[in-house]
């Protein structure tokens, strides 16, 4: 019955044909260009990208306009051939793989993880198991434990009970990478072999699984967030023709982290969960990027980007720019500064202009200057939600006795909230 309900609305729900507008490179050999000149972009402002992107130790980047390559830089020996790992944001590319099963009758996202990781997968007791489905994983709503020694750890001795799925919201590993045997024992295939079969003979995917991490040169992420942007379609070839499971990849696919879909990061939601956080950090993921932005992000800011407002793909490959962290960085923020103004164009999703809660230097060393409208009301959190104690006085915040790391400033009056880097 679901399965049916879920066709009805495919006939209803109609998919935003761009690729009738864009151009799509063969599977291989010339890839079409076009001149940030031709754009009218101010090219003026490259030469800033070019040092930002060699500042942030990046080694592959690309801006896809309508498909073609409209600027591609290689940094620190690494060429078009050079692969390198995609980390989390391999978690979006295989949300879309368990789209194209769940298209091929394979399995149904509301299906129990059970009936394909078997009885019992976990230390829950079997109702409680039970009520974890395979869209649970794929929104990061199972409610298990992640005060656990290894959020990496499969075993069902590692995964333990916190709370009911659907109740709770938390970046765990774990079922993430459960999602891969989902794949695995739904198709019949290893993952290598199923992402081969989907992506290689139609969109030109060339890449490999190497211990649940996918590898592949730039040019094979770019492919992937140009398929992403045109809707799963492929100059006219559909590859996943559930329009429902698309919204929910690149809309909030809860409520708990709006910011959040099927395994895919949301600009321009009024709030979101930082990886690592418990407590819900208020504004946009990136505010100087349009409202309507999605992502793969994985640690150390391997970043697939797709504006279809700008109709642009953006792929970045490289050590850590700034932190190492699980997904989000304010990495993001930097270079898309940048890039709105190579296009020539700005944006804010900011509810207060940012000199209006000015604070500098920012990474600091351990005293922060504030500017501007903050109160004597602050609070500092790390990564973990814990708060600390922090020194205020004349507009001068010192946090010295901190150790080194990343830290949220909160004016409790306004809600303001800012990133602070402590080195």
């Amino acid at each position: 019955m679901k399965k049916l309900a879920r066709l009805f609305l495919y006939v209803f729900l109609a998919p935003s044909f761009l690729w009738g507008q864009n151009y799509f490179p063969p599977n291989t050999g010339f890839w079409d260009t076009i001149s940030p000149q031709q754009l009218s972009w101010c090219d003026s402002e490259l030469t800033v990208l070019d040092s930002l992107l060699i500042a942030a130790n990046t080694k592959s980047f690309i801006i896809l306009k309508g498909g073609k390559i409209a600027y591609e830089r290689y940094y620190n020996g690494f060429g078009p051939d050079s692969v390198w790992y995609w980390a989390s944001a391999g978690k979006t590319l295989t949300a879309s793989l368990i789209g194209i099963a769940q298209d091929e009758g394979l399995l149904d996202i509301s299906d129990k993880s059970s009936d394909y990781l078997g009885r019992p997968w976990t230390s829950l007791s079997l109702n409680k198991e039970d009520l974890i489905s395979i869209e649970n994983q794929l929104s990061m709503t199972t409610g298990l434990d992640y005060q656990v020694p290894n959020q990496d750890c499969t075993a069902d001795s590692c995964l333990l009970y916190r709370a009911d799925a659907g109740t709770q919201w938390y970046y765990h590993n774990a079922p993430y990478l459960l999602l891969q045997d989902v794949i695995e024992s739904a198709s019949g295939s290893s993952l290598n072999l199923y992402t081969a079969q989907k992506y290689f003979g139609s969109i030109g995917l060339r890449g490999l699984w190497v211990a649940n991490t996918y590898f592949s040169n730039a040019r094979a992420m770019a492919r992937f967030g140009l398929l992403m942007l045109n809707d799963f379609n492929w100059a006219g070839q559909s590859l996943i023709a559930d329009t429902v499971f698309i919204k929910q990849m690149k809309e909030s696919s809860q409520a708990l982290n709006p910011a959040y879909g099927y395994l895919t990061w949301l600009n321009g939601k009024s709030n979101y969960l930082q990886p690592g956080l418990v407590l819900s950090l208020p504004g946009a993921i990136i505010p100087s990027a349009p409202a309507d932005l999605y992502m793969a992000a994985g640690k150390n800011d391997q970043r697939i980007y797709m504006v279809p407002s700008l109709d642009l793909v953006v792929i970045r490959q490289g050590e850590a720019a700034d932190s190492s962290l699980l997904a989000l960085s304010g990495f993001d923020d930097d270079l898309w500064q940048v890039i709105m103004k190579v296009l020539c164009q700005t944006v804010s999703l900011e509810a207060n202009p940012a000199e209006e809660y000015a604070l500098y230097p920012n990474p600091s060393k351990g005293v922060l200057f504030l500017k501007g409208a903050w109160s004597q009301d602050l609070a500092l959190r790390d990564i973990s939600g814990r708060n600390h104690a922090l020194k205020l006085e004349n507009g001068v915040v010192n946090i010295a006795h901190l150790p080194q790391g990343i830290y949220w400033l909160m004016d409790r009056e306004s809600g303001k909230t800012e990133k602070v880097v402590l080195n």
